[in-house]
């Protein structure tokens, strides 16, 4: 059997899967989970122009978390939107 070339990020999820990390969830939790997902998707394009350093600054603030900067302002806009 030829075995799969996983990346790292399968790799740990594999791992976790056989520590036993990753547990069974009942539908109605697995339902409010999918639907919290899809109400998320981003489905609107936005241009906008903004100042270069305060880029450079959310980039830096994105690359700390480990995240991409159009997720982290994605996620700014959406915080602001519903507070």
């Amino acid at each position: 059997m030829r075995r799969l070339k996983l990346t790292k990020n399968e790799k740990e999820i594999e791992n976790a899967l056989i520590q036993g990390k990753y547990v069974d969830i009942d539908k109605a939790d697995f339902n409010k989970i999918a639907q919290a997902i899809a109400s998320r998707k981003k489905n609107s394009v936005l241009n906008i122009r903004i100042n270069s350093e305060d880029l450079k600054l959310l980039k830096k603030k994105a690359e700390h978390f480990g995240i991409r900067y159009q997720t982290f302002i994605s996620e700014l806009l959406h915080r602001i939107a519903h507070n």
